[in-house]
């Protein structure tokens, strides 16, 4: 019918139709301020991403809120929207097996090398609530490394949960997902029904608000860095632009951890990959 809106049905009673219009407008939006490709017909994600915030603005429907993004241009509005829809999952020695190779090869390897500065150095990028970086800290104290200049950088786009990671601090639920009981009793304190990491465990780290697609020349030189599960949010000229940056943050010779649904190839071939029991990792020149 002429003059007839499209419509996306985002349905749960409290949101209204969200308009073609607005799906674009939101999906433009969110690519122009993380570079994450929002794809078609993910209405229901952005229903339960951004209800929360909904509520908060005393907004009906997601139009209203795309009305209130372009009426005010309000940054902080703008930020908690970007910050709903990334993705923060993450846990205590994530995966498991990662962690075994750096424990048995490639930490082993980093210290003979470093053995004469004691010095390492390590990025854990979209490091989510922390956990990545506190479990490698953990492990390197584990390796007896107390005594070593660690510098381990966690960043992440969400200053919510980078907040969260300087706190160091976990719900009961948090530290039951990977982290071995034995590293609990070890490194952990109890603050009423939460557990806070120890002071030599966050003696290692530190985080920053940081934007993967900014310029990296600041950052490193870097032993190894992690970036799990952040690439496949990409279109492909941001991820080779990420790539590149990283890979002039680290040492020659450094190490790359993606996740394992992601690759260096096709994307950044200088990177040669490196398969070490179940794990790929990537070395650079």
């Amino acid at each position: 019918m002429a003059g007839q809106t499209e419509t996306f049905t985002t349905g749960g009673g409290r949101a209204a139709d969200l308009t073609a219009e607005n799906y674009r407008f939101l999906q433009e939006h969110l690519y122009k301020a993380s570079g994450i490709i929002l794809e078609p017909d993910r209405n229901h994600l952005l229903e339960v991403r951004l209800l929360p915030l909904l509520r908060e603005q005393k907004l009906v429907s997601l139009n209203d809120l795309c009305a209130l993004l372009r009426a005010t241009r309000d940054p902080v509005v703008s930020r908690h929207v970007v910050e709903a829809m990334t993705t923060n999952e993450t846990l205590f020695f994530r995966d498991a097996h990662p962690f075994q190779a750096l424990k048995n090869e490639l930490l082993p390897a980093l210290v003979e090398l470093h053995k004469d500065t004691r010095k390492l150095s390590f990025w854990s990028a979209a490091c989510a609530t922390g956990q990545e970086a506190y479990s490698l800290s953990i492990l390197l104290l584990e390796m007896g490394l107390a005594d070593w200049n660690v510098q381990i950088l966690g960043t992440d786009l969400n200053q919510q949960v980078v907040e969260k990671a300087r706190a160091a601090r976990y719900s009961q639920l948090e530290v039951n997902r990977g982290l071995p009981a034995q590293y609990l009793v070890k490194y952990f304190t109890r603050q009423g029904q939460d557990w806070e990491l120890k002071p030599e465990v966050k003696r290692f780290t530190r985080f920053e608000t940081f934007d993967l697609r900014s310029s990296m020349a600041h950052l490193g030189p870097f032993d190894f860095v992690f970036c799990r599960n952040v690439l496949i949010y990409f279109d492909v000229p941001t991820k080779r632009q990420i790539l590149e940056g990283i890979r002039g943050t680290l040492f020659r010779g450094g190490h790359l951890l993606l996740g394992s649904a992601e690759t260096t190839i096709h994307l950044d071939n200088q990177f040669r990959p490196r398969s070490i029991g179940s794990s790929v990792f990537y070395q650079a020149p």
